[in-house]
């Protein structure tokens, strides 16, 4: 696909891993000096992380969309209610895709789809939450979103460390239930997110700060994050995606 337009990106177009990094930080300064390693080490999209979201709102997306022109911004807002609205205001300031809960209402994911429509914006659907992740691709889908991400929050994983939950369990499940692309998110070790675009995962999340392992909890120092996440992004862009 051209430019940053990233609405309509199907399974097929994906024949190589892309790779995206979430800038779940809290001050634009930085999240512009953090974007700028990811931007060198050749990742693909940035990611307007929740609390980055929380913390700076749609001036993040300003910042980042008049320093980094050329790379698909995604603005995780974790819409719940408000579908239309919220991905308009995002959409206005640059962003290049919203998420929206997949356990909102119909209304509310259908009236975000609207948005997409109308700005032009990747609508992805993250399950968190879900009992069933198969049946909620298929209903996302069916209610027009673009993209599922599959995850397993942090909280849950971190209250319940003994069950070792892993997003990449019922990964195979949620791809093949689908015919959009699919990210998976939580927990995942780099060379784990490395991997899943050989389970048809195609997008790739990094998280930054880059976290190792969570069970370490060791984050990738700032003057290593360059070489770190230039091999993982050349490992990512090197692997076939997986079609069921």
């Amino acid at each position: 696909m051209s430019g940053t337009k990233i609405r309509g990106l199907s399974r097929e177009q994906l024949t190589h891993g892309l790779v995206q990094v979430s800038l779940d930080l809290t001050t634009i300064d930085e999240a512009l000096r953090t974007a700028a390693i990811a931007v060198e080490a050749g990742v693909d999209w940035l990611e307007v992380g929740t609390p980055l979201a929380l913390a700076e709102g749609t001036r993040a997306v300003r910042a980042l969309r008049k320093e980094f022109p050329d790379h698909p911004l995604v603005a995780d807002l974790k819409i719940m209610d408000g579908g239309y609205g919220e991905s308009r205001l995002y959409g206005d300031a640059g962003a290049n895709a919203v998420v929206v809960m997949a356990r909102a209402h119909d209304a509310t994911i259908e009236r975000a789809c609207a948005a997409g429509e109308e700005y032009d914006l990747l609508v992805m659907a993250d399950d968190m939450g879900s009992t069933d992740p198969a049946a909620e691709a298929r209903r996302v889908e069916s209610l027009g979103v673009g993209m599922v991400i599959h995850h397993l929050g942090h909280d849950h994983r971190s209250v319940n460390r003994h069950l070792n939950l892993s997003p990449l369990t019922t990964l195979p499940d949620v791809v093949a239930a689908t015919a959009v692309p699919v990210q998976a998110v939580g927990g995942l070790s780099i060379e784990q997110a490395v991997g899943c675009p050989a389970m048809g995962a195609g997008v790739v999340v990094f998280g930054a700060p880059l976290v190792i392992s969570e069970e370490s909890g060791s984050a990738v120092p700032d003057e290593d994050l360059l070489g770190v996440l230039s091999e993982a992004v050349t490992r990512v862009h090197a692997t076939v995606v997986k079609h069921p």
